[in-house]
């Protein structure tokens, strides 16, 4: 119980700004609720005018609790209906309205308790959505090694789903639902207690099959949310590497992957459903098993039997509280599988980022400011990827890290930016720590220009501009012409309003790569890292790349992640690194005298 309690307030915290609506929602679920007992009370009065025979006309079962004014109408209804309409007109007339007037009142409660509580989820889920998307963001790279793109897209759109659930078909049949209960019941005990009493024995036997079944629920909502995951997952893989799919003809094996994936996620939820619906069904045989002792009663009783209009109330009533009661049956289930589904999502709000902001940040001042790693050492997981690294890097050099694949050269740089923190060590600007400064200002402090840069499904001129957010148009153009990129943009149909597509797909590998210079020479931060950003590049296109790189590295600091050694012979300094350690330091001349490892990486690539 206390588990529920503390789950319902999570909910409630993204429900509270939208309390009015969802209070105005419960009002009219209330007033739906109370409409049901009102209705068959309202069919029963109108029977007893209509068919005054089948009643005792001394007694008054339909009206005896009523008010003085509504059992005179209803007489003066029943007298002008004897007397073929000769007489009260009016209380006949309101009489033959009363049903419909009744059945609208149900109806425009039951739509405005439905709109109200649809208005307030739909809201909130975008809210929950906004935060656990943002919260994603935030956490550090780390987060995103472990966690498959697939499982977070399934997270953010299909679990947060389940709050709506809770807020809109949960919360209506928890109000409406149980007041139709309880209404009918109590009018039902009014007119005939003991009757009511023997078709209502069977009921605490409904308890049982709910019991049962949502302990299947139970276990097989998380089941199902994890396939669901997973089957994101395989769509997200065969989208975004369609290529290579199609490249080794995997069409066949991937699309059975997501067919197996399917096929599982099916028989899932074909068992969620059966286990809610078997409830409901057994319910409806429980009731009409109560029916049936009822009438036992009434044919082997030894005292009168009860009026025509009695026992037609009560079969009515009877037959009205089965579709609440099975309403109820399946509301159980709900929760249980929205609960399943909100608390991963709850969970996932709670993950701690890995490298948290300080309490007190400092202000960051890049600009002439040296960088130093001290005694650096880095693992992913139980895997040592640095050891004892120790650097300075003066400001406005250009440094190139060099090293065969897995030296720590990328881990290196990801460090700086403070994708990760090391394990021990300390990384300083201008003498201070980077974990004294918040994120967002070392960040934006530096610009990247990597080997695969993102680019966004959006136009060239808000592709560039993401490198400061608010740039002029002259500015954007000039950062540009810097990346040596206006060239090609002009000769686009839309110039730099050209859509350049998903991972901008419509542009060649020297066009990408010419675009986030401009990005990152618009951002004129002082520190500039570069891994390996023109390794997958054509002779032709690197040229042009590195024409742009030379220009964006004046008057920067620099730290260049060099594959083709070509790229970097006029560096102020090349760290060569070698299992996580550095091993040689120094200029290209230096190094090459000195004849160790990076001498040998000169002679392989330059053997020919």
């Amino acid at each position: 119980m206390r588990h529920m309690i503390g789950f319902l307030r999570k909910i409630w915290e993204f429900a509270r700004p939208y309390r009015a609506r969802l209070f105005l929602g419960v009002l009219t679920g209330v007033i739906s609720g109370l409409v049901g007992p009102l209705l068959i009370a309202t069919a029963m009065i109108v029977y007893a005018a209509v068919f005054p025979s089948a009643n005792d006309p001394e007694a008054r079962p339909p009206i005896k609790h009523l008010p003085e004014f509504v059992q005179t109408w209803f007489y003066d209804a029943r007298d002008g209906l004897n007397h073929g309409l000769q007489t009260h007109h009016g209380a006949v007339w309101a009489l033959i309205a009363l049903i419909p007037l009744i059945s609208l009142l149900r109806g425009v409660t039951g739509y405005l308790n439905v709109y109200f509580l649809q208005w307030a989820g739909t809201r909130a889920v975008a809210d929950l959505r906004t935060k656990l998307f943002a919260h994603l963001l935030d956490l550090s790279a780390g987060f995103y090694t472990e966690n498959a793109t697939g499982k977070l897209v399934s997270r953010v759109m299909n679990d947060t789903q389940a709050l709506q659930t809770i807020l809109t078909n949960v919360v209506s049949v928890i109000v409406r639902d149980p007041i139709t209960l309880i209404g009918v019941l109590f009018y039902l005990f009014s007119q005939q207690p003991r009757l009511t009493l023997f078709s209502l024995i069977v009921l605490p036997a409904c308890i049982i099959p709910i019991a049962i079944y949502s302990r299947k629920i139970r276990r097989s909502s998380r089941e199902a949310q994890a396939q669901s995951a997973e089957l994101v997952q395989t769509m997200t893989e065969g989208f975004t590497g369609h290529r290579v799919i199609k490249a080794y003809n995997l069409e066949k094996i991937v699309a059975e992957k997501f067919r197996e994936t399917a096929r599982r996620s099916v028989n899932l939820i074909m068992r969620i459903t059966r286990a809610s619906e078997i409830p409901g069904v057994l319910i409806e045989f429980f009731g009409a098993c109560g029916l049936a002792l009822m009438l036992a009663y009434v044919i082997h009783s030894a005292g009168a039997r009860p009026k025509p209009t009695d026992f037609l109330q009560l079969l009515i009533s009877l037959i009205y509280i089965y579709q609440p009661l099975k309403n109820l049956t399946r509301l159980q289930n709900q929760i249980v599988q929205a609960r399943a589904a909100t608390e991963r999502v709850f969970e996932m709000l709670a993950t701690k980022n890995s490298v948290p902001e300080p309490a007190q940040p400092k202000m960051l001042h890049a600009d002439k400011a040296d960088i130093i790693f001290e005694n650096l050492d880095f693992n992913y997981g139980e895997k040592p990827v640095l050891r004892n690294v120790n650097l300075t890097v003066k400001a406005g050099q250009l440094v190139a890290l060099v090293g065969a694949s897995g030296s720590g050269k990328t881990t290196l740089a990801n460090l700086l930016l403070r994708f990760y923190d090391p394990a021990r060590g300390a990384i300083t600007i201008g003498g201070v720590d980077l974990r004294e400064f918040s994120t967002r200002d070392l960040r934006g402090q530096m610009a990247v220009v990597a080997q695969e840069n993102v680019l966004f499904n959006d136009t060239i001129r808000r592709n560039i501009e993401l490198g400061r957010v608010g740039a002029t148009s002259d500015e954007i153009v000039a950062a540009a012409k810097h990346a040596y990129a206006y060239e090609f943009i002009t000769q686009k149909p839309e110039g730099i309003d050209t859509v350049i597509g998903e991972k901008g797909v419509s542009l060649s590998g020297g066009q990408r790569q010419r675009l986030a210079i401009a990005r990152a020479v618009l951002k004129n931060a002082p520190i500039l890292v570069l891994d390996e950003a023109t390794s997958a590049l054509d002779t032709e296109s690197e040229r042009a790349v590195q024409a742009a790189l030379d220009e964006l590295m004046k008057g920067r600091t620099t730290i260049c992640i060099a594959h083709r050694l070509s790229t970097i012979l006029h560096a102020d300094m090349i760290v060569v690194l070698d299992q996580g350690k550095i091993v040689e330091t120094g200029r290209h001349d230096e190094l090459i005298q000195h004849g160790g490892v990076y001498q040998k990486l000169y002679e392989l690539q330059f053997a020919s």
